[in-house]
């Protein structure tokens, strides 16, 4: 599976894909509404997002993961997605 990130002015979104089959496993935004209403930082917010997507991706049963930052640099809010979900038990 790939796990991949996707950043804006205003949210962090990530996923993890099933290439093979064509479908997503799971995945979390900021956008939700836990984390709409919530007040902080855009990085803290992404560790969350992070970590959301690892426990939903590890009740679909997936362990390991291929990182795919979309061609973004790998630092502030792409960093911290990856964190949240490496700290939520997700390998890359």
């Amino acid at each position: 599976p790939r796990w991949v990130c996707t950043r804006s002015g205003r949210l962090s979104a990530a996923r993890v894909d099933d290439d093979v089959a064509g479908h997503p496993l799971a995945s979390a935004c900021t956008m939700e509404a836990d984390l709409r209403s919530a007040t902080g930082e855009q990085i803290e917010k992404a560790t969350v997002v992070g970590g959301n997507v690892a426990a939903r991706a590890k009740a679909d049963g997936v362990e390991q993961v291929v990182f795919d930052r979309a061609g973004n640099k790998y630092h502030g809010r792409v960093a911290a997605l990856a964190d949240g979900a490496r700290e939520g038990g997700l390998e890359f």
